[in-house]
């Protein structure tokens, strides 16, 4: 973060700590991490932060991100008693928060607020909602796929004089980005038709969307599977530097971890110890992992299959943690990609990225190419059957069955001349 953010340790506690200093004031923060890849993710989550919310404190509550600059358009004036888009989202933001109180995950609900406040706001805020119709929404969206004509940053006030802010390069969100976004806005626009402020709300549908295209999820065949878990496994033997070995052993227990029970990454984020529960299957006499899983749908359980198992005692032995430590804590993105790029494994075939997800997706592929129940493999993976059928099943070869495809009727015997049948 260009020497802005620090991470360090003081002599008298095993936590990392993080602080930088921002409009005349230091902050600091304890990540809570006793791993330095860990402390140093959550360090540039936390910095990146801090620094939206100085921003739009700076700003009365406007910030102009990258690439997208304020209107240039005046802004048309609200009737007396005409409530603006800003109020309706502070309105929506305080009451979604409040229904949703442990039904849905913090970071997901905490991402709503980071939409309006980065997007919706700064673009529909000072509209009056009946302004707020389909033509401008199609602006919204041409606003925000439109590269800037200059490089992309940041203006803000300061000290009374107009500053200018370094940031990232603009880069043009991806499809279901911007379909959160609009799913956003329909929240806001829904919670303003309850409170009788619209009497009804706008056409939202993009009107040059086709049928999508289903893209294949980016998961590891078999042979790949291979190639990444000896990687690790050789990394974890062979570290680089020394002080780099139980990272290493920690990443190669995450992949065979990963890959044997399906979890999501967020799941596997917050799995504590007193999740998981070793126990030998009635059915198949084996040793798996029973998991209770809190995620996205809440809290569902996995049983896992038997390669989980010695991943997740070494672990355990190596941390010798508490039943309410974490078992991996933080993705090591750094690491992940490093691995993948040296084995040209980064992108598959059609150039979809691999990420900690592909793990997930390389558990449901292989126990379907294995023959397993589409239905409970979807139960044991809290997912629905559909979502299996359309975006795994359809690329595995395996799960045809041609018996059932290759169906012959059988040709009726040729009857025998009338003459025949006399004699």
């Amino acid at each position: 973060m260009e020497g802005k953010l620090h991470v360090y340790r003081r002599e008298n506690s095993r936590f990392w700590q993080c602080a930088t200093y921002l409009n005349g004031r230091n902050h600091r923060q304890s990540t809570k991490e006793t791993n330095i890849a860990y402390a140093r993710e959550f360090a540039r989550d936390w910095y990146l932060d801090r620094v939206a919310e100085d921003r739009l404190r700076r700003r009365g509550g406007l910030v102009v991100q990258a690439g997208q600059p304020a209107r240039s358009e005046p802004v048309p004036k609200a009737q007396p008693g005409e409530k603006t888009f800003r109020e309706a989202a502070a309105v929506f933001e305080r009451e979604y928060e409040a229904m949703t109180l442990g039904e849905r995950n913090p970071s997901y609900v905490a991402g709503k607020g980071r939409v309006l406040r980065l997007y919706l706001n700064p673009f529909f805020g000072d509209l009056p909602l009946s302004q707020v119709t389909a033509g401008r929404i199609q602006e919204y969206r041409l606003h925000r796929v439109t590269p800037p004509s200059e490089p992309a940053r940041v203006r803000y006030v300061k000290d009374g004089r107009e500053r200018v802010g370094k940031v990232r390069a603009w880069k043009r969100p991806s499809r279901q980005t911007l379909h959160n976004e609009i799913v956003c806005l329909r929240q806001v626009l829904k919670t303003a038709n309850r409170k009788g402020w619209i009497a009804a709300l706008p056409d939202m549908s993009s009107p040059y969307r086709a049928s999508g295209k289903i893209s294949h999820r980016a998961w590891f065949s078999p042979q790949e599977y291979k190639r990444l878990y000896e990687a690790t496994r050789e990394r974890a033997r062979n570290p680089k530097k020394e002080r780099w070995r139980e990272e290493c052993e920690q990443f190669h227990d995450y992949v065979l971890f990963m890959v044997n029970t399906g979890l999501r990454p967020d799941e596997a984020q917050r799995l504590q110890f007193r999740d998981v529960s070793v126990v030998v299957d009635d059915a198949t006499g084996e040793r798996i992992l029973e998991i209770e899983v809190r995620g996205k749908r809440g809290v569902g359980y996995c049983k896992s299959m038997p390669g989980a198992v010695l991943p997740f005692q070494r672990v355990k032995k190596r941390k010798g943690g508490e039943p309410s430590d974490l078992v991996f804590g933080l993705v090591q993105r750094e690491l992940l990609n490093a691995v993948l790029d040296e084995l040209d494994l980064k992108k598959d075939r059609e150039g979809n990225p691999r990420t900690a997800y592909s793990l997930r997706h390389t558990y449901i592929c292989l126990r379907l190419m294995e023959g397993a129940d589409i239905y409970q493999v979807a139960k044991n993976c809290r997912t629905s059957v559909e979502m299996i059928e359309k975006y795994y099943a359809s690329h595995i070869a395996n799960t045809l069955d041609a018996s059932a495809i290759n169906v012959r009727k059988q040709k009726p015997a040729k009857r025998r001349a009338a003459s025949d049948e006399t004699t």
